[in-house]
């Protein structure tokens, strides 16, 4: 494994880290942190117009993530 796959791989591991201690900090009674859920409904019910823009956006972002991690 070169060095630069192994930086790639740990930066990951640690906004993942990262992604689950704000997750833990946002589930705290009384926290205003919004939970990820908080933030998808949010976004998902933008709209412009009758567009449901956020939820294009969202499925947006997976079909990337799908195709840059999944796709080989």
């Amino acid at each position: 494994m070169s060095a630069t796959r192994a930086a790639v791989i740990g930066g990951f591991v640690v906004a993942l880290a990262l992604f689950g201690v704000l997750e833990l900090l946002a589930r705290r009674p009384g926290s205003r942190i919004p939970t990820f859920g908080d933030v998808c409904a949010y976004v998902m019910q933008y709209e412009v117009g009758r567009v449901p823009v956020g939820r294009i956006g969202v499925f947006g972002f997976w079909w990337w993530v799908g195709w840059h991690f999944f796709a080989r």
